[in-house]
C-alpha cells in the first residue's frame, strides 16, 4: 500500500521542488522529515526512488498554508531534504523557492487573486521574514509566461517581484551574529551576517581562489571543501548557532574584485550600481548560481565598510543601490534600500525580480508504512 500526497511540482527562480498544502501532511516534525525524505528520494545521489533531482537545488520542499499572522496572507514553511545523506533541515528558508509561493498559492485557492495583478504578503516560518511577492494573475489565474529572464535558467518567463523586509539578523537576531565586523577563524578572515540567511563570507583570494573558479572547479577542490567546512562550523558557534556540522546553515561565500584582481574598480559619476565576484555554497557543493536569501546578505556585506569585501568595488552613489552579484552562470541584481549610520550599515529592505513556472500537479506517491496519511 502507498499513500497518496497531493502536490504542485514547481521551479522556483533556479530551484525546484515540491509545493505541498501544510494540511496534507503529518505535524509531527520527525515524521513529516521521514515523510519529504521519501517523496524527494535522499539517500541516493540520483535520487532515484524520489522526485529530487540528485542536486540540493532540486531537493528543496515548500509546504504553503493561509497564515494566521497580521499581516501576512501565507505562511511558507521550507525544509532542504540532502541529496543522499537522508537529513531535512528546516532551519533555513529558500529565497528561490519563494519566488513559486505566490503563483503556487493560487493555484491551490489559499489566496483570492486580482483581474490582472496579484501581491501577496508572505510570512517565511522557519526565519519570520518577511515578503511581499508581485505576480501577474490575468483573468485571475497565475501568468507564466513572459519576457523575464533569469541566469541559470533557459528562456524567459513571467516576473515574480520580491521585496524582503526586515530581514537583517531574521535568523540569529543580529546583523553581525558574532558581535565584530571581522572574525579570524584558523588564520581567515571573515564576515559573519545574517541578512535573510546567516552566511560566513570570506575573500576567494584567502583560500589561493581567484572568485572566478567554475563550479565543477570548485566541487572538485575538496582541499577548499574541507577548510570550508571547518570554518564554516567555528563560525557557527561564534554565531550563536551551535553545533552546526549537521545544518546547511550558516551558508558559506565568497567575493572577490569584479574586475582585476587587487585593483580598485573605478565608478562613473553618478553610478549607482556595484559590481563583486561571489561564490555561493549550499554548503557542501557550490551553488550553480546563486540563491535569492544568499544574494541579499553578500550584496550587504559589499556595502558594509570594514567587511572582507570592503574595497571591491566602488560604493555606489544614493539609496537604493543596485549591486550585481556575478555568479557561475551569469549575474543577479539586488536592490538593497539601507541608511549608514556613521560607519554602521542599516539593512532597510532588498528587491529582486524572479520567475517561476508550474511544472506538474498531481499526487507523490510514499510507502504507507512511512506514513498511512492520517493525522
Amino acid at each position: 500500500m502507498q499513500t497518496a500526497i497531493p502536490y504542485i511540482f514547481m521551479r522556483g527562480g533556479s530551484s525546484r521542488g515540491p509545493y505541498f498544502r501544510r494540511s496534507d501532511l503529518p505535524r509531527d516534525r520527525d515524521l513529516l522529515a521521514r515523510v519529504l525524505i521519501s517523496a524527494v528520494g535522499s539517500g541516493h545521489p540520483l535520487n532515484i526512488d524520489g522526485i529530487g533531482g540528485g542536486n540540493a537545488v532540486t531537493t528543496k520542499v515548500a509546504m504553503l498554508s493561509a497564515s494566521d499572522d497580521d499581516w501576512a496572507d501565507i505562511d511558507y514553511f521550507f525544509a532542504q531534504v540532502s541529496v543522499e545523506d537522508r537529513l531535512v533541515d528546516f532551519k533555513p528558508t529558500c529565497g528561490n523557492i519563494l519566488s513559486g509561493v505566490g503563483p503556487a498559492a493560487v493555484e491551490m485557492g489559499l489566496i483570492e487573486p486580482g483581474e490582472s495583478i496579484t501581491d501577496i504578503r508572505i510570512r517565511a516560518v522557519n526565519t519570520g521574514a518577511r515578503v511581499l511577492a508581485r505576480i501577474e494573475t490575468p483573468g485571475g489565474m497565475p501568468h507564466y509566461e513572459g519576457s523575464a529572464a533569469i541566469d541559470g535558467v533557459p528562456g524567459s518567463a513571467a516576473p515574480v517581484e520580491l521585496n524582503f523586509m526586515d530581514v537583517a539578523g531574521s535568523s540569529t537576531g543580529a546583523f553581525l551574529p558574532s558581535g565584530r565586523i571581522i572574525d579570524i577563524i584558523d588564520g581567515v578572515e571573515v564576515t559573519c551576517m545574517d541578512v535573510a540567511m546567516p552566511m560566513v563570507i570570506a575573500r576567494a583570494a584567502d583560500f589561493g581562489l581567484t572568485g572566478h573558479e567554475s563550479r565543477e572547479e570548485l566541487d572538485t577542490n575538496r582541499d577548499f571543501f574541507q577548510r570550508m567546512e571547518a570554518i564554516r562550523v567555528k563560525a557557527g558557534e561564534l554565531m550563536g548557532m551551535g553545533d552546526c556540522s549537521q545544518s546547511v546553515t550558516p551558508k558559506f561565500g565568497l567575493v572577490a574584485p569584479h574586475d582585476k584582481p587587487h585593483e580598485k574598480p573605478r565608478a562613473k559619476p553618478h553610478d549607482n550600481q556595484g559590481h563583486i565576484i561571489t561564490r555561493y555554497f549550499m554548503p557542501w557543493t557550490t551553488h550553480p548560481t546563486m540563491a535569492v536569501t544568499g544574494s541579499q546578505c553578500l550584496a550587504s556585506c559589499a556595502l558594509t565598510p570594514g567587511s572582507v569585501a570592503d574595497g571591491m568595488m566602488a560604493r555606489p552613489e544614493g539609496n537604493p543601490a543596485t549591486i550585481t552579484l556575478h555568479h557561475p552562470m551569469g549575474s543577479m541584481d539586488v536592490l538593497v534600500d539601507y541608511t549608514m549610520d556613521g560607519d554602521d550599515f542599516i539593512h532597510h529592505s532588498a528587491g529582486l525580480v524572479r520567475t517561476a513556472r508550474k511544472l506538474a500537479e498531481g499526487s507523490v506517491f510514499i510507502p504507507s508504512s512511512i506514513w498511512d496519511g492520517q493525522p
